[in-house]
Parts: structure tokens; sequence; C-alpha cells
């Protein structure tokens, strides 16, 4: 860390303090020298194969945490001096007093908890009314004092008044924080309660809609969150690390297919289990993170934390390794390349389910299509199809449908659509719900005419990247979305329309 670097931060006319504050913690930890690990994982590092995704060189917080909300606001916390909830406007205190001592990668808690389930048993004989004033102003507290758009809530898949009151607020405000996810469940939500939540993402290009009964069938009977972006985690755990693997450099690294998947695929797969085991060892044994109340509260236990082992570039790969097979073939829009990636994904899931972590969940690391970072150049994002190359949205669903069984740790497409969904959303409905049904864990979508958009799945204003550059910006995620729309082309999606346009056209 040089004085000029400390120096260039402080002076910075477009950070706000608090915002420098965390800039120079940063630099603090990328000060210490890296945690001890062999060369063959520096250089994979070095490389670019292998990303520990900046999560410092001596990892001392989690990435992702995921606390029991609900039995937080039933016993209180001594550590906190506060006792249990005992009605709406107690509850929401108390979430608003934990949420600041729930750490992240970010700083700023990931999850804020299965909100309708957490906040019901409060909510008595409120009228509904009573409920939107109180849920609006909380929401927009939220957004204000928590300005991350890695922050996550999730609702559903009931159909119940706290569910309804936060759509409606989410689409009155279109705020980038925090982020949303529906949980679906075809024998438990309504129709017209998917019909609303696609409304709302015409209107905000939010929520998420995530498959409940997949989700859940990956967890146990302790129950899972959606995270972050849309990453897949146990409920009272989290992510430990997440450490990441960039399929294109790999297959650089490859003769052909058959080496690729037999020889250098379990080869780099080895050097980031090593990579995993070294990092989440320094946070479990030396940080002294698992001895914070957190903890001796039984909000979070130690044993429900995962290494989430992240992949990314698959579009890439797959076009490299056809390549030198001398195979003319593109991956979603063909089967030779759609196939090849599917024996990809299911090679991973494999050499993961198999391989013992020392810290882990069960034993295991969980497998993440990882949605790509800011600083990502030429690599697609996860196992998504190239910007630019995507087919019509039935058709791009119907490709990647097949990966996102083997991705327990979340995985996520962003359908870009056309603005012309605004007058015809039963058409946005049906698409989602198809979407589920061939084995979607999450259906996105970005509105092209929308002020907010997704980048890799969080959100950002497209007013306020605009703007960035000369003033900055009270968001914290806005420089990583001018970042990746100057860096990965995110603005290259092709934004289509729901329609017949994969059936063959007969030309006069």
């Amino acid at each position: 860390m040089s004085q000029q670097s400390i120096y260039d931060i402080i002076s910075n006319a477009n950070l706000s303090v608090k915002q420098k504050t965390q800039y120079l913690a940063l630099e603090a930890e990328a000060s210490l020298p890296y945690l001890d690990v062999n060369k063959k994982v520096r250089d994979a590092l070095n490389e670019g194969i292998l990303c520990d995704m900046f999560e410092g060189n001596a990892p001392f917080k989690a990435r992702y945490v995921l606390p029991d909300y609900a039995k937080f606001l039933a016993q209180g916390s001594k550590y906190l001096e506060l006792n249990a909830a005992t009605n709406f406007d107690e509850a929401l205190n108390l979430l608003t007093i934990l949420y600041h001592h729930v750490p992240s990668v970010t700083t700023i808690p990931v999850y804020l908890g299965h909100l309708d389930n957490v906040l019901l048993p409060y909510v008595d004989d409120l009228t509904e009314d009573n409920i939107y004033q109180k849920l609006k102003l909380f929401w927009i507290m939220l957004d204000r004092t928590l300005p991350d758009a890695f922050m996550h809530v999730n609702i559903g898949p009931t159909d119940n008044i706290i569910c309804r009151t936060i759509l409606r607020i989410d689409a009155e405000l279109k705020q980038i924080a925090p982020n949303l996810t529906f949980m679906y469940d075809a024998s438990v939500t309504p129709d017209d309660l998917l019909r609303q939540v696609t409304k709302n993402i015409c209107e905000c290009s939010k929520p998420h809609i995530a498959n409940y009964v997949l989700h859940a069938a990956s967890f146990d009977a302790s129950g899972f969150g959606i995270v972050s972006c849309y990453n897949s985690l146990p409920l009272g755990g989290g992510a430990n690390t997440l450490v990441r693997m960039n399929l294109k450099k790999v297959a650089e690294k490859s003769k052909n297919k058959d080496d690729f998947i037999n020889i250098q695929l379990p080869k780099y797969s080895a050097l980031l289990f090593d990579l995993i085991n070294i990092r989440s060892s320094f946070l479990h044994e030396k940080s002294h993170f698992f001895s914070e109340f957190l903890v001796t509260e039984g909000l979070i236990y130690e044993d429900r934390f995962a290494p989430m082992f992240g992949i990314y570039a698959m579009a890439e790969a797959v076009e490299t390794l056809l390549k030198k097979d001398n195979i003319k073939s593109c991956y979603g829009q063909d089967k030779v390349a759609n196939t090849l990636s599917y024996t990809i994904s299911k090679k991973l899931s494999d050499i993961v389910t198999s391989t013992p972590v020392k810290y882990g969940y069960h034993g295991r690391a969980l497998l993440h299509a990882q949605g790509g970072i800011s600083l990502d150049k030429d690599c697609t994002p996860g196992v998504r199809i190239a910007y630019g190359k995507e087919p019509d949205p039935i058709a791009y669903i119907q490709a990647t449908a097949p990966h996102h069984q083997y991705y327990r740790a979340g995985i996520s497409d962003i359908l870009s659509i056309d603005v012309t969904v605004k007058s015809n959303p039963e058409a946005l409905y049906y698409l989602a719900k198809g979407s589920l049904k061939m084995g979607y864990r999450e259906f996105t979508a970005n509105i092209e005419s929308n002020d907010l958009v997704r980048v890799t799945g969080y959100m950002v204003k497209r007013s306020s990247i605009a703007k960035f550059a000369q003033q900055g910006s009270r968001i914290n995620t806005t420089v990583l979305g001018a970042e990746a729309l100057q860096n990965t082309h995110i603005l290259k999606r092709r934004a289509r329309v729901i329609s017949l346009e994969s059936t063959p056209i007969i030309h006069k």
C-alpha cells in the first residue's frame, strides 16, 4: 500500500467519506502478504485461470452471511441488548439494527431475509394501508442507508399481504436496492400472483423468479436463501469463500475437448480446491470470525457455511474447443455446441460433489455459475450465451435449461426483452412459467426501456451510470456497473421480442 494510493483515495472528489473509508480498508487488506499457496496455485492465479474474487489476501469475514432473522426477532439479542419483537414496528426496528452488524465481502449485508415469512407473525390487526406505509418507509431506509445493489430480499411462494405490498412498493420506487427474488412454487403460488411478479419485471426489471421446489431440494430442512445477485446458500450459514475458474483459459490450455474434460478440467479443479481449503482454513481457524455474536446467539452456524466453486466463460470455452477440433458450431445456436456445454457442466458437478473440502456444507463445496465481475473482458458470465449471439427468448431457454440442474449455489440467465412486452405482459408471464417448468432455477429479465438494468445480477440505473464520471454515486455498486458497461459490453445484449420468430419463415 503506497502513500500515493492512499492520497488518491482521500482526494477523490467523486467518493463520499464512507466510500473513501471502505476503499482505504481494502487497500490495507491488499497490503498483507497472500496466504501460503503453492506455486501451481499461484501460477494459475497469476495467469487468470483461477480468481479469488478480491476477497482479501487474508480473509477475516465470510463472503456471504445468511442469519436466521425469524429466530432473531423471536429471541432478541443479548449482545445488542434487544428484547424480542412484540409488534410490527419493533420487528422492523430490530431488523434495521441487526442489518448494520451483518458482515459480507462488501461490508453491507447481502441477505435481508425471507421477509414475508419473517414479518407475517407481527402483522396482527394492521390494515393494508398501515402495512404499506410502514414497509415503504422501511424500503426507502434500506436504499438510503445500505446503498449496495448486492443487498437481497426474498419473498413468496405463498400469497400474503407482505409479499403483495413489497411488490407494490418495489414497482413504485424503482430503487436499485434492495435486490429481490420471488420464490415460485406451482403447487402453492396462484397464477395472479405470478402475473403481478411479471408485471413488476415490466416496470423495474425486478424481481428474479426462483424455482422454489428445485432450490429447496438442493438443501436440507433448515432452509436456504437467495442472496447477493442470485446465489443460493444454506439459511443460518452462508459462503465462507467464492473462488472461480475461467473455463476459456482452461480450454486454451487444452489440446482438444477430450483433453479439456479428462485432463485439464480435473487438474485446475484440484488447484481450485487447494485455494478453497487454504482460504477457508484461515477464516475458520485464525480470523476468529466464528466467535462473533451471530454464532454464539445461534443466528448462524459454522457447519452451514459452504465454499462456492464458481465457473464462467462457458460460451468462450466451447467455442475454443470446437475450433481445436475443426468443428463449426455456435454455443446457444445448435446441438453440437450445446451438448458439449452440458457435458462440461456435468463433469464439473461430478467433480464438486465427489471432492471433500475441509470446511463445507455436508463436507462439500457448491457449484456456482458465476455472473462475472466488472473487470472481465472477452468472457461471458457463467454459462450464458454470448452477448449479441442470443437467439429468441424461447430458444435461449431451451438451450440453457439443461445446465440448471447442476448449479446448486446459483445460476442465472438474463433475458433481454423488447419494450413491446409492456403492452403484452402476459407473454412474459408465460415465458417465466415455461422456463421454470423446463427446469430453470432462476428466471431473470431486463426490459430494454427501463432505467433499472441488471449487470451480472445486481441492478444499476442507466441514468446514474451516465452521470457517474462527473459526480460519482451514493450507490456503492454504481462504480462496478460503470466498469462493466465499459469492459464487458453488457449493452450488446440483444433485446428480443417474445414471439414465434424461431419458426421457419417461408420467403416468397
